[in-house]
């Protein structure tokens, strides 16, 4: 297919999505680079793990983009005391048949917030990132298959560490991004304050459904990707594990225990088209996979003792790599 046949369906198929992004704006102030990532994780169907703190409006941003898809929605409370079953769901006996019926748990849902999944066990943990990434559950000897479109966003609280559980490292990895939401600025914190006391609660307009979700995947898969682009993923992915192959980057070869998997390099091309999609274009380029490389890499690069001595940061690490890591 000509790239300017790809073009116009990306531009056709695309632009219904800032009609979303209006719609969230009517609840949400500020907070847009959070939303566009969100989508591209809902479009590469892969799930986000979003760190902040309490009150940033976490969960009306999820709520509010299940209402705009027409999708069903579900909140998942992870507390010391849940069980995989609280999650998945189970089987009940029913006396009078003498047979045993399907209970679905809450993942049975198009949208799922797992709010503060760290102050639940690994088991829970487990049981909710298996559906993740096989898309089904076991209940008694069947396996059940999970809504489509289907799309987690995991929350965890950076301030609070008594009482919680950290993800491990494999766990954290099978996560599409890792975002970190920040506070508003003042005149956005003025306009929530605003809206907040005077205005009744909106009801936001249902813009598209779950099927056309699948429909601009389609088109998504399109998007062009040059080979030399390719190779710009291979070696930004490359440095993370061996550093002392570049020049320039050798430093950073005692600051970096282990670098990203290769799962890290499918998300960031998969992300990276994603971005050119929501950006209207039928091609990639060079900033898309700068823009979003970061949200991708951030959380499977693990650091070493002396770079925690340091205080250095993964994204210290990666605005380093990013820095010398030639352009095409």
């Amino acid at each position: 297919m000509l790239i300017e046949e790809i073009q116009s369906k990306v531009e056709e198929s695309s632009v219904v999505l800032d009609e979303v992004r209006r719609e969230i704006a009517r609840v949400i102030v500020g907070q847009t680079e959070i939303i566009d990532r969100l989508l591209i994780g809902i479009l590469a169907n892969g799930h986000i793990l979003l760190e902040g703190v309490p009150g940033l409006a976490k969960t009306l941003i999820i709520s509010s983009l299940a209402a705009v898809f027409d999708a069903s929605y579900s909140r998942i409370q992870f507390t010391p005391d849940l069980l995989p079953a609280d999650i998945t769901g189970t089987m009940i006996y029913n006396p009078k048949s003498g047979e045993f019926s399907v209970k679905r748990g809450p993942i049975f849902a198009n949208f799922i917030l797992a709010d503060e999944i760290n102050r639940a066990p690994s088991k829970v943990q487990s049981a909710l990132l298996e559906a993740m990434q096989e898309h089904q559950v076991t209940l008694g000897d069947s396996s059940v298959n999970l809504p489509d479109p289907f799309f987690v966003m995991a929350t965890q609280n950076p301030i609070e560490q008594e009482g919680t559980y950290p993800l491990p490292e494999a766990q954290v990895d099978r996560f599409f991004m890792k975002l970190k939401i920040k506070y508003p600025s003042l005149d956005e914190e003025r306009r929530i304050l605003d809206r907040m006391v005077a205005e009744k609660p909106v009801s936001l307009r249902k813009v598209l459904n779950p099927k056309d979700i699948e429909v601009m995947r389609q088109v998504m898969n399109l998007v062009h990707m040059e080979d030399k682009l390719k190779d710009y993923i291979l070696h930004l992915v490359s440095a993370t594990r061996h550093p002392e192959r570049y020049p320039r980057l050798s430093a950073l070869k005692g600051l970096i225990e282990f670098g990203v998997s290769p799962r890290a390099t499918i998300y960031l091309a998969r992300a990276a088209k994603t971005y050119a999609y929501l950006s209207g274009r039928a091609y990639v380029i060079p900033d898309d996979i700068k823009a979003i490389c970061k949200d991708v890499l951030r959380h499977r690069i693990i650091l070493s003792f002396e770079a925690e001595a340091e205080e250095m940061s993964s994204e210290d690490i990666l605005n380093r790599i990013l820095d010398e890591i030639e352009v095409p």
